[in-house]
């Protein structure tokens, strides 16, 4: 028998690869559907492959491709830009993006659902998220009617099974080639998996608690009938939560009454929460049935609802429709499910500390990312991630780093963990100016645990292999489980792969202050 030979010093040191995508501007194709310049992108995206970075990741809007009526798709300025990335020698994530563009932090593009669906909730509201003083939000369709054929005979679920199989068609050529790596599917406001409990377009604004979203008629008459399968036909939804802006104490659901700890208000968050998972589940059976056989990763994204993280009842989490407390994981049951469909968990808010947050507002990023990260390891799944907010501060780079590989580089091959990729939010003139870029690069090449770019990710074990068929459905008393509280893994202090510290930051500020 032949002796294996031993791994070199790079051969070990590349199992800790972990690869950078960059994010798109929201509206690199125009609300017309149109590629917006091209030479010009074009440039953009050559410094970033330049620059070692291994992809890109678009919004692929629902509100663009089908926006000139029912399966009337135009997929052309789509796969121009596809044809582009590929050209710049980049891979490619795709966005399933069914939510509209605007009303969101960061959002300076406004691309609303198709103009035939907002149509139909001219004449049938209730097919958009309410909450409880009757304001409907357009961000998204409500998952209460994803089973309900209101949409020239289809059902919402329809509408996306229907666009992401009119995707796969028509970027057959680009799958095979294996330009596109990941499908990100998208499942409510923002692409994540929640509620629109935040809207600022509804003058939300930071550390509000954010209201619940289930007060259309559809979502009224499904509470009501799970409360009366429980033998409460009494029960009704919170009517004592508060507003958008309120803090959780100056409210009796949260606060003084913590109806929240009551039979009646954990049946409530139990349904609410159920109702949430369930309609991720059902769209991913979807995109999984879709993109069967593709070399692809499916992926769904959770948002990092960080405020009131500290506080006993996590009100924002709740109202969101993460049911997750000190006594009860509400991530892993969402990782458990994701699991069936062999996705990802794509989570949100890794540059954040909790020293940069104002105390008031309870925030806890880093404790959030470790529990998240923990419960999707815990599940066997891959687990990636992005910045919330825009940063070219070495500070925040260095957290997104520590919370790649929480207990640093191994010498000897792959860490114990290690995140699957993380999206950098995102390509703008700011993160090319020349200082920001600078650090960017150093960035990137620490996210390769400085080696060089690798075009080959089987030598850091990403095997994409053809999508298999989801496994069969997870019994509700399943996910259940999942939501037992574990403790986290123990993350380091700081990266071992750092891009530089105070001083760094002290030297970027006298630079910039000669330029």
């Amino acid at each position: 028998m032949q002796a294996q030979t031993p791994l070199t010093y790079n051969e070990k040191m590349i199992a800790n690869y972990v690869p950078i995508h960059v994010m798109l501007p929201l509206g690199v194709v125009t609300v017309d559907n149109a590629l917006e310049d091209k030479e010009g992108l074009e440039k953009q995206l050559k410094e970033l492959r330049a620059a070692g970075v291994d992809g890109v990741m678009v919004d692929v809007w629902w509100g663009i491709v089908e926006s000139q009526g029912p399966k009337q798709y135009d997929w052309t300025a789509y796969r121009s830009l596809f044809q582009l990335v590929q050209e710049c020698g980049l891979k490619l994530q795709a966005i399933m993006s069914f939510h509209q563009c605007g009303g969101n932090i960061g959002d300076i593009v406004n691309i609303p659902l198709p103009q035939w669906v907002l149509d139909i909730g001219e004449s049938e509201p209730d097919i958009f998220y309410t909450n409880r003083t009757g304001n409907r939000n357009k961000e998204y369709l409500n998952l209460g009617v994803d089973n309900q054929p209101l949409f020239y005979g289809r059902t919402a679920v329809e509408i996306y099974r229907d666009y992401m199989k009119s995707f796969r068609e028509n970027m057959s050529d680009f799958l095979v080639d294996g330009l596109i790596i990941d499908i990100e599917v998208g499942l409510g406001p923002a692409g994540e998996l929640r509620y629109p409990s935040y809207p600022q377009n509804q003058g939300w604004v930071f550390p509000g608690i954010g209201e619940f979203q289930c007060y259309d008629k559809y979502l009224k008459a499904e509470f009501k009938e799970a409360a009366t399968s429980a033998g409460h036909p009494e029960w009704e939804l919170p009517d004592n939560a508060g507003t958008y802006n309120d803090t959780p104490e100056s409210t009796e659901f949260f606060g003084s009454n913590s109806t929240y700890l009551t039979e009646k208000g954990k049946f409530f968050l139990t349904w609410y929460s159920n109702t949430l998972m369930s309609h991720g589940d059902q769209i991913l059976d979807e995109a999984n049935r879709a993109f069967l056989g593709c070399k692809v990763k499916l992926a769904a994204k959770v948002s990092g609802i960080h405020w009131w993280y500290k506080a006993d009842n996590h009100a924002a989490e709740l109202t969101a429709g993460y049911y997750n407390l000190k006594d009860r994981d509400g991530y892993r049951p969402i990782a458990r499910m994701l699991s069936r469909h062999h996705a990802m968990l794509n989570f949100t808010c890794l540059e954040m500390r909790d020293s940069e947050q104002s105390a008031d507002a309870k925030s806890g990023p880093q404790e959030l990312v470790q529990q998240v990260l923990s419960g999707g390891w815990r599940e066997n799944i891959e687990v990636a991630g992005e910045n919330a907010l825009s940063r070219y501060d070495r500070d925040g780079y260095n957290q997104i780093l520590l919370n790649a590989r929480p207990n640093g580089v191994s010498k000897e091959g792959q860490p114990n963990l290690r995140m699957y990729g993380v999206t950098y939010l995102r390509l703008s003139d700011d993160l090319l100016q020349k200082t920001n870029f600078n650090i960017f690069k150093t960035f990137v090449k620490k996210m390769h645990a400085d080696q060089d770019y690798c075009p080959d990710p089987e030598k850091y074990s990403h095997h994409i292999g053809p999508l298999e068929q989801s496994k069969p459905k997870i019994t509700i008393e399943d996910l259940l489980e999942a939501t037992e509280p574990m403790e986290p893994f123990p993350w380091d202090k700081e990266t071992d792969m750092s891009v530089g510290g105070a001083l760094a930051n002290f030297i970027d500020k006298i630079f910039s202050i000669f330029k």
